[in-house]
């Protein structure tokens, strides 16, 4: 055994033992640059929306005001008294030297002679010149009061005297009753700070964050659109993800409103970087901006299109084309209006044909009946027939197109991919084709045909985008069963508003979604059309989708069908030549367009919706009496006007007089040209 002793290496220094040099132009670089140009000069949108805002702003003022002018000046005239004698006993106070009556009063009391003949004089002295002051002010008051009287123009005077009344009434307004009243009530910005971000992260329960000591802060805390950012360095070990699962409770720490609050991560940086925005108000409290596309545009389901705004206002946008989408939320949360916002940006796009099903069958989708290639609303058993030939007839497109694509030149189809100038030759049959199903857990749980519908749909989702079929499925119930791994597991583009549950919530945005802190359960009930957004930008965003209303929904789609029309690409279900529809359907729409004009009288240009369903159903009592029969006159209106709308048939405010009353009017009516042309328009695509 070898006793010799060991002898040990010395210690090796591993850190650097000076700063690492950094150039000035790598210093540079990584410095964070903020916008040269402000958010609301860098497009026109949002030039318009400052200019709508300013504008509105002076607008209300003026007319808030000027409502109220009367009342302003019945405060004046009541106020001059009060100001006359504020105004007396101030020229008095002043000319007496009151100012100075305490001092001589204090040496009264005191006996202190002395000082209190000292004042005295001086008071005098004051007196004198402000007595020779206040004769010479009143003397010229007097004087220009004679020469205002001898002004030959009466609105002179007039208005000399209205300045002198004006005068006495804001003097003798109080200051606790202000003569103006608020034309609007400031917003309450609550500035964020370093101090309170670090209480407020401290707070939240996270395990490396112990104090406010250990959190840095790599730039200053800065106004970013209407709210406040704050770039976060989070702990070593701390991520920006697990304050996200935390954001009730930092909400909470910063006193704000939950639709405030919202972080995000930096993965460009590094994981423990946090991005907090705290909005100066709830997200939906605020007023969104216009959809760009509501009144004029097209559509490119090859190019990004605008889709709805993120938390600050910005706008996010999604490029439809080679994706599937799933869109899930509870009832009434936007899930519908969001689905047919997508479907109202591809029916913007002519060269696009569009199968729409709305299996809820309220009509939500019924703008789309003018541009659907196939449409179908309802959940009865022909609807569901249907929509299974369709989907039948969408598979065979699929292979269809498959094989002409593998057979196209490589230079015209390269990487075997659509584009748009192939999209855009009709002999090519590769014009993008969109499938819209609203309540698609409808299909799936079908007793029959349920399994063949859920594996018609799990083909389009995972091979129609590569040949040009996007579909866009809505569901109320994202759960395995409405909504099918296999189908949801291959959607590219996900939007889930507000949902219940973890399982919920992971079926529409992907696994392990609610635990990496997307969790559309924090959402509240009044968040409508407010969601996390999945596969449309490199990180998920909260987006709020922008609002089309019937009424708004029904003018894009009638501009959609004018650019269609004049592109000759209207086909199918729009253009009355839907193979699928049975003969009795078609009879039936003829004949209520024709006993629609029946029931106009010779010399009538103009009628009311509710005269003309009480007509069709002393024509026909065994067809529309169940409409003439509804409570209202409004309801017979929707009902006509809904009947009719597939047929390109809109009602308008007409003038009339109610013969049981007597009196006029304004109703919604139809015109009997619109009538005439859309029952020759169908009879002539009948033949």
């Amino acid at each position: 055994m070898n006793d010799a002793p060991q002898h040990e290496e010395p210690p090796v220094p591993v850190d650097a033992t000076a700063e690492p040099a950094v150039s000035f132009v790598d210093s540079v670089r990584k410095r964070r640059r903020l916008p040269i140009v402000p958010s609301w000069l860098r497009s026109w949108s949002a030039l318009r929306s400052f200019f709508l805002t300013v504008s509105g702003f002076c607008a209300h003022t003026m007319l808030f005001h000027m409502v109220r002018s009367p009342l302003y000046a019945a405060r004046i005239l009541w106020r001059v008294p009060a100001g006359l004698r504020r105004a007396v006993r101030s020229v008095t106070r002043w000319a007496a030297d009151w100012e100075a009556h305490p001092l001589r009063a204090a040496s009264v009391r005191g006996e202190d002679t002395e000082r209190y003949m000292k004042l005295a004089k001086q008071r005098d002295k004051r007196v004198r010149v402000r007595l020779m002051l206040l004769t010479v002010w009143s003397v010229s008051t007097v004087l220009t009061a004679f020469a205002v009287a001898g002004i030959e123009q009466p609105w002179l005077q007039g208005l000399a005297v209205v300045a002198v009344l004006v005068c006495l009434g804001i003097y003798g307004t109080p200051k606790d009753q202000p003569l103006v009243g608020r034309a609007v009530v400031a917003a309450r910005y609550v500035k964020l700070t370093s101090d309170t971000v670090a209480t407020a992260l401290a707070s939240i329960s996270l395990g490396g964050i112990k104090d406010g000591s250990a959190i840095g802060f790599p730039s200053p805390i800065t106004r970013d659109g209407p709210g406040w950012r704050a770039d976060i360095d989070l702990p070593p070990g701390v991520t920006a993800a697990e304050v996200m699962e935390r954001r009730t409770k930092l909400a909470a720490a910063l006193s704000r409103p939950l639709g405030c609050v919202w972080p995000e991560t930096a993965p460009d940086i590094h994981p423990g970087r946090l991005i907090l925005w705290v909005a100066d108000q709830d997200m939906s409290a605020t007023r969104p901006p216009a959809w760009p596309l509501a009144k004029t545009g097209t559509g490119d389901l090859f190019a990004a299109m605008p889709i709805g705004t993120d938390p600050r206002g910005r706008w996010i946008t999604a490029t439809l084309m080679f994706t599937s989408v799933v869109i899930g939320a509870l009832p009434r949360m936007g899930k519908t209006f969001s689905l047919r916002l997508l479907l109202l940006i591809a029916a913007l796009d002519a060269r696009a044909e569009l199968y729409v099903f709305d299996l809820k069958g309220t009509g939500d989708l019924a703008a789309l009946e003018r541009v659907a290639h196939r449409y179908r609303a309802g959940d009865d058993e022909d609807d569901l027939l249907y929509i299974l030939a369709a989907l039948r007839e969408l598979a065979t497109e699929i292979r269809r197109r498959a094989k002409t694509i593998r057979t196209l030149p490589k230079d015209l189809c390269p990487e075997n991919k659509i584009t748009p100038h192939l999209a855009n030759t009709k002999d090519l049959g590769l014009h993008p084709i969109v499938l819209g199903i609203d309540e698609c857990q409808k299909l799936f749980e079908h007793p029959e045909q349920g399994k063949e519908l859920e594996a018609l749909c799990e083909d389009l989702v995972r091979r129609g985008p590569a040949v040009g079929i996007i579909t866009v499925l809505a569901t109320q119930r994202p759960d395995a069963k409405s909504l099918p791994t296999t189908i949801s597991a291959n959607a590219v583009l996900r939007l889930c508003l507000k949902v219940m549950g973890q399982t919920e919530n992971d079926m529409v945005l992907g696994t392990s979604a609610y635990r990496n802190g997307l969790r559309a359960t924090t959402f509240s009930f009044r968040d409508k059309g407010i969601g996390y957004l999945v596969g449309a930008t490199d990180e998920p965003a909260i987006l709020r989708t922008s609002y089309l209303d019937g009424p708004a929904a029904d003018a894009v789609a009638i501009r959609a069908r004018a650019l269609r029309e004049a592109r000759g690409g209207l086909t199918g279900y729009a253009a009355n030549d839907d193979p699928t529809t049975d003969t009795d359907s078609r009879r039936e729409s003829s004949t209520l367009l024709t006993d629609l004009c029946a029931v106009f009288h010779p010399s009538e240009l103009k009628v009311w919706s509710e005269t003309l369903v009480d007509r069709l159903g002393d024509l026909r009592p065994d067809k529309y009496r169940a409409w003439a029969n509804l409570d209202t006159g409004a309801a017979k209106a929707a009902q006509l006007a809904a009947a009719l709308r597939p047929y390109g048939v809109s009602t308008a405010q007409v003038w009339g007089t109610d013969h049981a009353t007597g009196k006029q009017a304004n109703r919604r009516g139809v015109t009997y040209t619109d009538a005439t042309a859309a029952r020759d328009r169908l009879n002539h695509g009948h033949h």
